[in-house]
């Protein structure tokens, strides 16, 4: 049975009501696990084979599987599998986020001696330096050797790479992901005019690798080989990446890597570990590879996109028959999704962490559709180029249902959409997001009745348990027809009491300001694990705006305060 006090109660409306221009919008705050999955099951981890499907070994996915996850390049918005939502909507503004392309290893994730080198002499990485009017500068590039006189010789892969920098091949995954968004945004829906002066704007981070990828993507999606400006915020204060200090953000996160459920994992791994370190030559004192697979999988797959062989034990500086096996390169796989779905999605501290870590981002973000709306900012399509760590703490915010590692080219788009409406009789306003009371157990019957809360908030206020003398209706199937489990249930969702009001001629027929917003991640609709987000397709912008603001504050007023311990998170 459900319980709740009404002190309990007004301070969970308390908490949650934020108030965003001038409509009240009732948005739960609170963390949500989840779904359960293969890849969050640490026993079907271990003991499973595969990757779910997933691609480890090149960037091209056949049409009819577009939206698998491919680690080399992940799915993201294109044409041909673009859903248009419904002519009544009008898109606004759209920011898009991307992790960088696919990039040869970090020199810290190499082994210590690579039984192979890996150069990059099919591309340039151009670095100069040039005055906007005045003499030009010639066009000058990287050329990196290993010379042969120095006695001190790196460890890891040896070549004419950086360790890291985007590959031929990511460049060109760059420039097509580039022309695939212009696909949409200008041919398939005429949103973007065929002169973006003063209309777009490409961010990127202090890693001259989300550079690297901003040149080819600008390239692909715009046409131009011209000067193109891409804003940068100021080492160690970045909100992209992000860099600014963050205490409390980074105590939780170490905490949620330290605890009992992160080194049982670990444990469980041992044997794994120790064939991985036998061929690879990596000491077992080494805390970086084995304070989770974050190296292993970061070398391993880096392999495999560019279609390099998996790596066999040296002996005496030769291969041996010792290697690494797809099969081992796929339990690497299968934990490094584990863990990052552990570590942002499902420890309950992971949305504090990320809330407080990404704010300003998010807070930025809020500005940036509050500034078009308001008509402050020319600006209708922005583009920010950051890495994995970016997407996933956004992924954690948004608290999206099924959590993985974010792959090479990872994208999350915001559209804004505004709804033309002309009603003119008096319409009933009602939040269509339920409060949830404190201290009701969310089993399955009352997650359903929160997703058909419109239904809901008609059914519950007349229902008793004597009242049922018929069926139940199917939109709580999930209460097994069981009157006093749906009548608990009720009792757990508080809707506000609707008021009635005539709407002129020029208002819409909905309590919002009209305006509604569609996220995507991996090309479609993101799920929120959260009741007051669902399935953000053409969700009432005031709700996400008012969920973060709740998280962050308007203008990142409580990020502070929270990374520095003064505000709780």
């Amino acid at each position: 049975m459900y319980s709740h006090s009404s002190r309990a109660l007004m301070a969970k409306l308390i908490a949650l009501l934020t108030v965003t221009h001038s409509h009240a919008v009732v948005v739960d705050l609170s963390w949500h696990p989840p779904n359960s999955t293969s890849i969050n099951d640490i026993s079907q981890v271990m003991t499973g084979s595969g990757v779910y499907g997933f691609i480890y070994n090149n960037s091209n996915v056949p049409t009819g599987s577009y939206g698998t996850y491919n680690w080399c390049n992940m799915p993201h918005v294109r044409a041909s599998e673009y859903k248009k939502p419904s002519a009544e909507y009008k898109l606004q503004y759209v920011e898009a986020i991307q992790r960088h392309h696919k990039r040869t290893v970090y020199a810290s994730n190499s082994f210590p001696v690579e039984s192979y080198g890996w150069d990059c002499d099919n591309q340039g990485l151009f670095y100069y330096g040039q005055p906007k009017e005045g003499r030009k500068s010639a066009h000058t590039y990287w050329n990196g050797y290993i010379s042969p006189v120095n006695p001190f010789v790196p460890t890891g892969f040896l070549g004419s790479c950086q360790f890291p920098q985007i590959t031929a091949e990511g460049l060109d995954d760059s420039w097509q992901h580039g022309k695939d968004l212009y696909g949409v945004y200008h041919d398939l829906l005429g949103f973007l005019p065929e002169n973006t002066a003063d209309t777009v704007n490409f961010r990127v981070t202090q890693n001259v690798i989300t550079s690297q990828v901003a040149g080819m993507l600008i390239s692909g999606m715009l046409g131009t080989e011209n000067d193109y400006p891409l804003h940068i915020q100021p080492s160690g204060y970045d909100s992209l990446e992000p860099t600014y200090s963050c205490s409390v953000s980074s105590s939780l996160f170490n905490a949620i890597k330290s605890g009992a459920n992160w080194t049982n994992h670990l444990t469980a791994a041992t044997s794994l570990y120790a064939t991985l370190d036998n061929i690879s030559g990596v000491p077992t004192t080494d805390s970086g590879f084995h304070a989770s697979f974050d190296h292993y999988y970061d070398n391993l797959s880096a392999r495999q996109c560019h279609a390099k062989p998996l790596p066999c034990k040296l002996v005496n500086g030769v291969n041996s028959t010792t290697c690494v096996t797809q099969t081992i390169a796929d339990s690497v796989y299968r934990m490094g999704n584990y863990e990052y779905s552990y570590i942002y999605r499902d420890d309950p501290r992971s949305l504090a962490a990320s809330a407080a870590s990404l704010g300003v981002w998010i807070a930025e973000l809020a500005a940036n559709i509050r500034n078009f709306i308001d008509g402050k900012s020319s600006i209708i399509y922005r583009h920010n180029v950051a890495h994995d760590g970016t997407i996933s703490r956004l992924l954690s915010i948004l608290q999206v249902d099924v959590m993985v590692w974010p792959g090479m080219g990872s994208e999350v788009v915001f559209e804004i959409y505004k709804k033309e409406a002309t009603a003119t009789q008096p319409t009933t306003l009602v939040s269509s997001t339920p409060t949830i009371a404190a201290g009701c157990k969310r089993d399955n019957c009352l997650r359903q009745m929160i997703r058909q809360s419109s239904a809901v908030s008609d059914f519950c206020p007349t229902f008793t348990v004597s009242s049922a003398t018929s069926a139940l209706p199917t939109f709580v199937s999930n209460c097994d027809d069981n009157a006093s489990r749906v009548s608990s249930a009720c009792s757990c969702i508080v809707t506000p009491t609707p008021t009635s009001t005539t709407a002129s001629p020029s208002s819409t027929a909905t309590p919002e300001t009209g305006y509604r917003v569609r996220v995507l991640w991996k090309g479609q609709a993101l799920r929120s694990s959260n009741p007051s987000l669902g399935l953000i397709d053409m969700l009432p912008l005031e709700t996400l705006l008012a969920y973060f603001d709740g998280l962050v504050g308007a203008n990142a007023s409580l990020v502070k305060g929270k990374c520095n311990g003064s505000i709780p998170v």
